[in-house]
């Protein structure tokens, strides 16, 4: 099911998400509703908290060279745990909780995690590109954070901004 996603400034989007302790139905029918709203509107990756619920959940599911999402890709993160990371690369980032709003972002480059699948498996492994970005994206959703935070100061201005002028305009 397609949820709605939460949109900046909504107080939820701040709480800090809680680990995942059954690994039952619930956690299936969160995870297939987070893929189709995820999918729904393009985005890569998606955390539980953007849709109401702050649980340690994450999809990702970047797009192939021929431009498609194939659900065979996607990756359900659980209670993820970065073990490692090294390095700094900076991406032009956007959020589904912030639309429209694309800026550059710098992250570690190279990553280790430690998660959960579905039915509770634990899992390590290693990212770098454009999935260690989206890892690391999402997982500061679980702890509350917006990529837009890690804006500079005058960016960070600009971008509030532009932002309450774009709020008027819609209402």
């Amino acid at each position: 099911m397609n949820r709605e996603v939460l949109v900046y400034p909504n107080k939820l989007l701040r709480e800090t998400s809680k680990d995942v302790m059954h690994f039952d139905a619930h956690l299936h029918t969160l995870l297939q509703d987070m893929y189709d709203t995820m999918v729904c509107r393009e985005g890569i990756g998606l955390a539980a908290v953007q849709i109401g619920v702050p649980l340690n959940v994450v999809v990702i599911n970047l797009v192939d060279d021929e431009g498609s999402q194939l659900i065979e890709n996607l990756y359900e993160i659980i209670n993820p745990v970065i073990l490692e990371k090294d390095g700094l690369t900076i991406y032009q980032e956007g959020c589904l909780s912030v639309p429209g709003y694309y800026d550059e972002v710098e992250r570690a480059a190279h990553i280790k995690i430690s998660y959960y699948d579905r039915d509770g498996n634990r899992h390590e492994e290693e990212f770098t590109d454009l999935m260690a970005i989206a890892v690391q994206h999402e997982m500061d959703h679980l702890k509350g954070r917006l990529f837009i935070e890690k804006l500079s100061y005058l960016k960070r201005k600009k971008f509030e901004k532009e932002w309450k002028k774009k709020q008027k305009a819609g209402k």
